[in-house]
């Protein structure tokens, strides 16, 4: 197999697939401000600036798979759009986030480039229906209870609303209690749909719920499996950043810290650079 995939999907003026170097999804897990997303995006399109990579600026307005009641969900639909819309407008970026009902598809696709169905939903039909008739991009995470061959099943309600814009997304498989473990075997079945694969390094590494009413990671061996995903070929990476992530409100222990970014991007466009030949 030759894991990178035949169809190219446009992302705003970005083409993630085929032979065209990664397209790079990272920002903070979750939004915390208007200045805190200006803040990230800044340093970010800095970070990419030295490989003139393409980035897609992501934070979810609403964080509803968390661990526990007591953790922190976010700033809320209306809201958080509206600061999105403002980063899309400010930084000529794409844009993602989460969506968690089929209500919530049509104003987020009106704002947003894509939208992205969170790993515990990847089988919610209703859902994925709703994204798919927005016309915007598509970015399924691949449940962590699902086998990699089940995905063109999924990618198969989306596509059946006559949108083919479609990503598929590794993110890790369940293995025994608050573990996951990446098999870099998937990469290739779900490339093998025809979709572009994209490969979440930092959710890769988390650790559901480890922390009791948290989850936990190690964010340590993100950029480990970002080099082995990048040597298998993938059409873009997803890793999230934060300026610190240790009192980050959602996901801390998997982001990697901003100022370490620009080093990891320019690795791992090399990792990139040679698996397509360039």
């Amino acid at each position: 197999m030759n894991p990178i995939s035949a169809k190219v999907v446009d992302v705003a003026d970005i083409p993630c697939g085929g032979d065209h170097p990664f397209m790079l999804i990272t920002g903070p897990c979750q939004l915390e401000s208007l200045d805190h997303a200006r803040m990230m995006a800044e340093r970010i399109a800095a970070a990419c600036a030295p490989t003139n990579t393409r980035f897609v600026f992501k934070a979810s307005y609403d964080k509803a798979n968390r661990s526990s009641l007591g953790t922190e969900r976010g700033l809320g639909m209306e809201e958080g759009l509206r600061i999105l819309d403002t980063i899309r407008t400010e930084f000529g970026c794409p844009v993602l986030t989460d969506v968690h009902e089929p209500g919530h598809c049509a104003p987020a696709g009106d704002v947003c480039d894509i939208l992205q169905i969170p790993a515990f939903l990847s089988r919610q039909t209703d859902l994925l229906l709703a994204a798919g008739q927005t016309g915007r991009v598509v970015n399924i995470k691949k449940g962590q209870f699902l086998a990699p061959w089940d995905m063109a099943n999924v990618a198969a309600k989306v596509a059946s609303t006559g949108n083919e814009n479609i990503l598929l997304c590794e993110r890790g498989t369940s293995f025994g209690y608050n573990t996951l473990v990446s098999d870099f075997r998937g990469l290739p079945v779900m490339e093998a749909t025809g979709y572009p694969v994209v490969f979440d390094a930092t959710h890769s590494v988390q650790q559901p719920g480890g922390q009791g009413g948290r989850s936990g990671g190690q964010r340590e061996f993100a950029p480990v499996l970002a080099r082995a995903a990048c040597a298998v070929g993938i059409s873009a990476l997803f890793i999230e950043t934060h300026q610190d992530p240790d009192n980050a409100p959602s996901d801390g222990p998997n982001m990697i810290p901003i100022d370490r970014m620009a080093d990891l991007i320019a690795e791992l466009r090399a990792f990139d650079d040679l698996r397509k030949g360039r």
